[in-house]
């Protein structure tokens, strides 16, 4: 049997219009890249999310996971077996004093959450609001911006192994470190976060919001599609600044380029390939390397067929 088979025969509680066979995974990425997903499936509940992990498992069908696709590029060839997007969401607020606590579904979408905590007045999100993913997929690479990590606001994390096992992660047991977690490190699947902020003032915390929009607007190529930042800092240099000192800001491989407005940034300009990504990718490894013996390292993942 095919995969499209196993999974029609093994009924499944999902809507037929939430699985998908050959979907584009351009159509699922910010880099608004990819090849097709064999099976593309919107996960909704944790119940949803045990079956597929139990499918697999039984029939060695390999598995992706994915939120809101940020942070990622798909292989022009695009991805074996199954895709799981985690689609979970919802999310309550508990007053405790001067402190709130919320426990979110991770499939969240940050801006979204950015929006409603402004709304009641709950602040200590500003700083992330502006990162375009799910809770769940910030948690997992503790993602951050203007000084804050997820790591600061996280209190507890709810996830599910390989094999449908719920394991609860306190703040310490989540490893976190830059760009890494305990997730990430050990193939676990985030299903809901446990977050604490604080009560605020409405003005306040939308001026910060507003700053770090402009900030953005002006320092970020958020005019085209991009994967986020494209390379990790260094330990002891700014990669953006090394990327810009060997003269290729503005170098691109087909429609792939290096942002002239921050050289941290690789960008689509319209038609650009997986490969004309990594292509570009290992060119500016190289060059940085060849200018100033420094290694650098990419932040976002490669997922999908090699090749």
């Amino acid at each position: 049997m095919n995969l499209e088979e196993i999974i029609k025969n093994s009924n499944l509680h999902i809507g037929k219009d939430r699985i998908l066979f050959n979907e584009l995974m351009k159509k699922h990425s910010t880099f608004k890249i990819g090849g097709p997903a064999e099976c593309l499936i919107k996960v909704e509940k944790e119940e949803e999310l045990k079956e597929i992990l139990s499918l697999a498992k039984r029939h060695n069908i390999p598995l992706a996971i994915l939120g809101n696709g940020s942070n990622i590029l798909v292989s022009d060839k695009g991805i074996p077996g199954i895709t799981i997007i985690i689609k979970i969401e919802g999310f309550k607020i508990i007053e405790e004093n001067e402190n709130i606590k919320i426990i979110v579904g991770a499939g969240e979408k940050i801006a979204k959450l950015g929006r409603i905590f402004l709304q009641k007045e709950i602040a200590g999100f500003e700083e992330i609001s502006g990162i375009p993913g799910t809770i769940g997929g910030a948690v997992r690479m503790n993602a951050g911006a203007h000084g804050k990590e997820m790591k600061d606001i996280v209190k507890k994390v709810k996830c599910i192994d390989y094999n449908g096992n719920e394991k609860v992660f306190s703040n310490e047991e989540m490893q976190f470190s830059y760009r890494k977690s305990r997730i990430k490190e050990e193939k676990y699947i985030v299903t809901e976060v446990e977050l604490e902020l604080q009560k605020g003032k409405k003005e306040e915390i939308n001026k910060k919001m507003e700053e770090y929009k402009k900030y953005r607007k002006e320092k970020q190529p958020i005019e085209f599609p991009s994967a986020g930042s494209t390379f990790k800092r260094g330990d002891d240099f700014i990669t953006a600044k090394l990327i810009e000192e060997a003269g290729l800001k503005g170098y691109s491989i087909g429609d792939a380029e290096v942002s002239t407005k921050h050289s941290g940034f690789i960008i689509n300009k319209g038609k650009a390939t997986a490969n004309d990504v990594l292509q570009l990718v290992e060119y500016v490894k190289e060059k940085v390397y060849e200018k100033f013996k420094k290694k650098i390292e990419l932040e976002i993942e490669i997922i999908g067929k090699e090749g």
